[in-house]
């Protein structure tokens, strides 16, 4: 990946796997899925689809050589179904052909008689019913139970939060290339290669060196192409070792809507208790949360929620319980925030009720009860640093809330029809994985005789902007250009045993293991030049391209310097690996230190509502978030702001619908709405913090791809507030997204 990078992507000229020159010989597959959400497979006939012109052949599980299961933490999931199927769109055969046309042709020949069962599709229900993944969990400090005595002010309430489809530009992708003596080179547009290379190997029945992965860039992902990507690469590899040809499986968009899962929904119930001076002292909640039909990431994604219980507050007795409930959906997914949107905003709902409650403004509740250095999360670990005060602080103040809130007070009392609400949202959001092994990383480094520099790494460039972080980290490390340096596409020879691209490490944890590399390849130059120039080691340091004897430049140049290297057969590569440290967490005591470090910050959002239309629009978001010291303050600020828009349409926009039979209905561009440059805020400014704690990752920087998702949790209590000035709405059931239909039945007081 070239610093051409983004000319390429302006320019069209960027290829993802769709645009990857195709071996001769090629063959196109295509997916059939169930038809209905629950049942028993009586009869599955694809004899018309096999003999069907152009069709090279019809795979059903039967055809499988190895393991039947994709599954990645809990093995519950077959790559083909075969006697039973537990979702509208699950994968029950495949066809290969010579064109695409005559594979998706071919599908319809395709019949199935299923003897349907019932489907239960609310999360709720399938916990009565005892239908879960694992058992609840839960986390818990101080005494919850005895502290209700103590509070003045007790609320209580239930909140309902909605998936969120990922849409990706680029839709699910694989391309299998048999290799001679039994291997296989997959092209994957997915965020997980190691993920893909060991569930192949796992289908096809062979190791794991026999897989090649390789991924040249992904066309978007938002965690929809960590855990998901794989079952379409095992199916296009299963079709390429059948019939040793190359197979390409694209997902079209209305295929990739039905058949992919997408952010879980939730349904909560929640208690907060505070003291005369508003003080909380007790919160507690259960989270229903809804998994599809079977465990994909789900697991994981419950337990961050329950890690992010109590967002950016400090709260001495908490008590909060996950609950992974199977339903017959799509399963559900990773998806940006990774379920601590889907906790935050329920604490937050539980505090707009209370400042109602008390009839006093929300934030001054909100900065109260703000978490200091030394304050302990109910999992155990301590804050570190004063950013959740420090930016919450900082944006009442730069952004005027107190006066503005007063001018909006005003503003609505002459307007009948436009109103106007305001809203503050603090997010504090753990970094690392918090399944600790995947706190990991290698990279190797490469210097050529000529001086350019090649770094491998397990990180995938989804768009964030990690290959420019990488290539300034290699380029700062070496003190060389980073014309110089050329990140390369991820692939599973280069570097094994990789951890996905996601929950914001990236560029933490590779860039890190690419640092530990160039230190290697630097003391070994050092040395040499140290020789050449007859002065200790110590003194020599390589900036700009230049060998400095202290605080002099020589006359050796980096070029001079690696060739000379290189004629006295000095190792020119290096590889390096990165393990975050003093991570561990104990899930039977339910404590530990799951986190590397948190990122803190705090956003104030506005709200414009057309009370006789029932239309809203979000005028402005403020923030002020804390960055650490950035590596690219352009791709840092871009990443602040697409998140947050995201978070928006989460909030407030996008709508999951399902019929009673559970298939998709909002399954195109034409009835699922997303933003768009109409949609997003007029105003979206972005500060960020100065003087932050170092926070031990590479570089004094801080990840920046998930936590200002939260912030758009303040477009959906900006509204509210915004229709509490028409009419009193009840605080004990939020209900999100609240799209504008929904606006306007609460106008109506329905």
């Amino acid at each position: 990946m070239s610093a051409r990078d983004p000319i390429a992507h302006v320019r069209a000229e960027t290829c993802f796997v769709d645009d990857l020159l195709e071996p001769q010989g090629t063959l196109y597959a295509a997916v059939f899925g169930s038809p209905v959400a629950h049942g028993v497979v009586c009869v599955l006939d694809a004899n018309a689809a096999a003999a069907a012109s152009g069709v090279a052949a019809v795979f059903t599980a039967r055809d499988i050589p190895g393991e039947n299961q994709v599954g990645s933490v809990v093995a519950d999931q077959p790559l083909l179904a075969a006697d039973r199927v537990r979702y509208v769109g699950q994968p029950l055969a495949m066809v290969v052909a010579d064109t695409p046309t005559r594979a998706h042709q071919a599908l319809k020949n395709i019949t199935v008689t299923i003897d349907k069962r019932p489907a239960v599709f609310d999360p709720r229900q399938a916990a009565e019913n005892g239908d879960l993944i694992g058992l609840p969990r839960t986390i818990a400090m101080g005494n919850v139970d005895a502290a209700w005595s103590q509070c003045v002010t007790i609320v209580s309430g239930r909140v309902d939060s909605g998936g969120q489809e990922h849409l990706y530009l680029e839709t699910q992708a694989a391309l299998a290339i048999p290799r001679p003596c039994d291997s296989m080179h997959i092209f994957s547009a997915t965020q997980s290669p190691s993920s893909v290379q060991r569930t192949v190997a796992r289908v096809l029945a062979c190791p794991m060196h026999a897989i090649e992965v390789e991924v040249q860039r992904v066309g978007g992902a938002f965690g929809g192409k960590e855990d998901q990507a794989a079952t379409w690469a095992a199916l296009a590899a299963l079709a390429a070792h059948r019939l040793q040809r190359p197979v390409k499986l694209v997902l079209d968009r209305h295929a990739d809507m039905q058949m992919t899962g997408k952010r879980h929904p939730y349904t909560s119930d929640y208690r907060l208790g505070l003291d005369a001076d508003g003080r909380f002292l007790a919160f507690q909640a259960t989270y229903y949360q809804n998994a599809g039909a079977v465990a994909d990431l789900s697991t994981a994604v419950l337990e961050r929620s329950l890690f992010h219980a109590t967002n950016s507050y400090a709260i001495p007795n908490v008590r909060v319980t996950g609950i992974c409930c199977r339903t017959h959906l799509p399963p559900f997914t990773a998806f940006r925030g990774f379920g601590a949107p889907q906790a935050m905003v329920v604490i937050e709902a539980a505090i707009v009720a209370a400042a109602e409650t008390l009839n006093v403004p929300t934030w001054t509740l909100q900065q109260k009860n703000l978490l200091c250095g030394g304050d302990i999360f109910p999992f155990g670990m301590r804050m570190q640093g004063d950013t959740p005060r420090r930016s919450f602080d900082a944006a009442v103040s730069r952004f005027h809330v107190q006066s503005r809130l007063a001018d909006i007070e005003r503003r609505n009392a002459a307007s009948n029809f436009v109103k106007r609400g305001l809203a503050v949202m603090p997010v504090c959001f753990g970094i690392a994985f918090t399944t600790t092994m995947l706190n990991q990383a290698g990279a190797l480094v490469h210097v050529f005789v000529d001086g350019s520099v090649s770094v491998s790494t397990a990180a995938v460039e989804i768009g964030q902007g990690v290959a420019t972080k990488l290539r300034r980290m290699a380029a700062a490390a070496l003190g060389i250009a980073q014309t110089r340096v050329r990140i390369e596409n991820t692939s599973t020879t280069r570097v094994a045993n990789m951890s996905p691209t996601a929950a914001s490490t990236a560029a933490d944890l590779n860039g890190a293991a690419v640092r530990l590399a160039c230190g290697t390849l630097l003391q070994r130059l050092k040395t040499v030049a140290a020789g050449i120039q007859g002065v200790p080691a110590g003194q020599v340091a390589i900036r700009g391209g230049r060998v400095w004897i202290g605080d002099a430049p020589s006359s050796l140049t980096w070029e001079a310097l690696v060739k000379t290297a290189h004629r006295k057969r000095v190792d020119l590569s290096a590889h390096a690996f990165y393990a975050t440290p003093e991570l561990h967490y104990d899930r039977q005591r339910e404590k530990g230190r799951p986190f590397a470090y948190h990122v803190c910050g705090a956003a104030v959002v506005e709200a414009r509502l057309d009370a006789l239309r029932g239309t809203a629009s979000i005028e402005s978001v403020e923030i002020v978030h804390d960055a650490g010291r950035s590596l690219d303050p352009l791709v840092d600020r871009g990443q602040v702001e697409g998140a947050v828009v995201q978070g928006i349409g989460w909030t407030t926009l996008e709508e999951l619908m399902v019929d009673p039979d559970g298939r998709l209905l909002t399954d195109t561009l034409s009835t699922y709405k997303v933003p768009d440059l109409d949609f997003s805020p007029t105003t979206i400014e972005v500060v960020f913090l100065d003087d932050t704690a170092d926070s031990g990752a590479v570089m004094a920087s801080k990840a920046v791809g998930e936590p200002p998702l939260m912030y758009g949790i303040g477009a959906y209590f900006a509204i509210r507030a915004a229709i509490r000035a028409v009419r009193d709405v009840p605080a004990e059931r939020i209900r999100l997204p609240l799209t504008h239909a929904r606006i306007l039945q609460m106008l109506e007081g329905e």
